[in-house]
């Protein structure tokens, strides 16, 4: 009885340590990610030059701004 009872514990404790460190390295990637976006204003300009558009500061800050909107709002789903 006492051999069942310690593995069922290294089980579920096992279990719970995967738990905890799954969302302890999820919260750490999200705010890494929302401090270091993966997409800067060179990026989209780069991107709009190669689409044929001539890269305007304003529509580079309405892009940059239309994103973090999006990131804010997939942040509160």
């Amino acid at each position: 009885m006492s051999t069942l009872f310690w593995i069922l514990l290294v089980v579920a404790a096992l279990i719970g340590g995967i738990a905890i460190g799954f969302f302890i390295a999820r919260k750490y990637m999200m705010n890494y990610l929302e401090q270091n976006p993966p997409i800067n204003e060179d990026m989209i300009r780069t991107l709009m030059m190669q689409m044929g558009q001539k890269p305007s500061q304003k529509k580079v800050n309405q892009v940059m701004r239309a994103m973090n909107v999006q990131m804010k709002n997939e942040k509160k789903s």
